[in-house]
């Protein structure tokens, strides 16, 4: 089934923003970012199918591995007759301005879902504002989760490794507020407000009672900064009592990292601020073969991005053909799944877990000697003997 791919990069100022600060919001928006964690929660819905069942996506490949990745992508998906048009739009992480940024967010916003590569940011440029962040404060995307499981045959250093990842994605230290008081002095500031902590608790609770996890525990520093990650984890404490059947503990971060690689197998569901997110995510990915494996769900009331986990651009190795995939289709199957695309994602998933730990295809960074090709073609040779039964029911109008 032929894909639709519409990369016209169409430059259009439909919004006016300073980011990182924003100046205007829709009138809609506005609305529904004003209403209480409760409220909010009852909006949030699987975009709408088009075309006859078919849902438009956004694509944004990022810098590094990312473009290659996202060709395997549209290939397997096309492959399996995957009812998914791509909108694909490239942001220049080197552009002086926010067209490129402004089309992606009005993109999303059109199409309610993005499959995304890790955008560079060129961090020596005190001008130079991360992308990837500006997407996820624009689009109110509050929450970050990523499903850290052992991979059978891929070297690690532990093993039955099963711990969920809730990480608060807006605010804390990435709040890219900072300043130089006086020369040479510069401060920088870390956000913690009540209501995103509480956002970010509650989901951890509530991910916790579906899936029938026993324990949260909210990983934070307030020993030392006891106004920011104290209100943090004063808001998990005062929410764990609405959820009895579930056991909330706290640990300090530096602490984690240490229990992380000693005694991983104590963990469950962890909730915590951003930066403690970027650090604990890469601890629990080394301890399980690597960057290559694992996706991550960025979720806001009203859209949704799908990327690899540990949001690495993998430079080093673009072009080369050794990137391991496995993280970006990872990252796909959990959009077919968000979109209720379900049968489509159960076997793309299967030929994944087939080639990764039944035929032990592996790229050199999870100890193989293949390619990212070889990965891809062996996906596909197993995907070319499924049928996919396709679901209608599933899919909105």
């Amino acid at each position: 089934m032929a894909l639709r791919l519409s990369s016209r990069f169409i430059k259009t100022p439909f919004l006016a923003r300073g980011y990182p600060l924003v100046v205007g919001k829709e009138k809609g928006e506005e609305i529904a970012h004003s209403k209480t964690t409760v409220q909010k929660k009852l909006l949030t819905r699987i975009p709408g199918a088009q075309y006859g069942g078919r849902h438009s996506c956004t694509m944004l490949p990022g810098g590094g591995i990312g473009p290659e990745l996202m060709t395997y992508v549209r290939d397997i998906f096309q492959y399996a007759g995957c009812p998914i048009d791509f909108e694909v739009i490239d942001i220049d992480p080197t552009s002086a301005g926010n067209d490129d940024l402004d089309y992606a967010i009005m993109s999303i916003k059109r199409n309610g879902v993005a499959l995304k590569g890790n955008i560079e940011t060129k961090s020596e440029d005190i001008d130079a504002t991360s992308r990837n962040v500006a997407l996820r404060n624009e689009l109110d995307l509050f929450v970050n989760v990523i499903h850290t499981r052992s991979f059978e045959g891929v070297p690690s250093r532990h093993k039955d490794i099963d711990i969920v990842l809730i990480r608060q994605n807006t605010d804390g230290e990435y709040a890219m507020l900072e300043h130089e008081s006086v020369r040479g002095i510069v401060e920088s500031m870390k956000v913690v407000t009540e209501e995103n902590a509480s956002r970010v608790a509650r989901y951890a609770f509530d991910y916790a009672r579906r899936n029938n996890r026993k324990r949260v525990t909210t990983v934070h520093k307030a020993n030392i900064m006891k106004l920011s990650d104290g209100l943090f984890l004063e808001v998990a404490n005062k929410l764990s009592k609405e959820y009895p059947e579930i056991e909330h503990n706290n640990m300090i971060i530096d602490n984690t990292c240490m229990q992380l690689v000693s005694n991983p197998k104590q963990f469950d569901v962890m909730n915590m601020t951003n930066l403690y997110g970027t650090i604990v995510s890469n601890v629990i990915c080394g301890l399980i073969g690597g960057a290559g494996l694992l996706s991550g769900r960025n979720y806001g009331d009203h859209y949704a991005i799908f990327e690899p986990g540990t949001r690495n651009t993998g430079t080093a190795i673009a072009g080369k053909n050794i990137a391991n995939p496995i993280a970006m289709l990872n990252a796909s199957v959990d959009m077919l799944n968000h979109l209720g695309h379900r049968e489509h994602a159960k076997v793309i998933s299967q030929a994944i877990h087939q080639t990764l730990v039944v035929d032990r295809i592996h790229t050199p960074d999870i100890g193989g000697n293949h390619s990212s090709t070889d990965i891809i073609e062996n996906i596909l040779r197993i995907l070319s003997k499924k049928r996919v039964h396709w679901n209608h029911d599933a899919i909105n109008v």
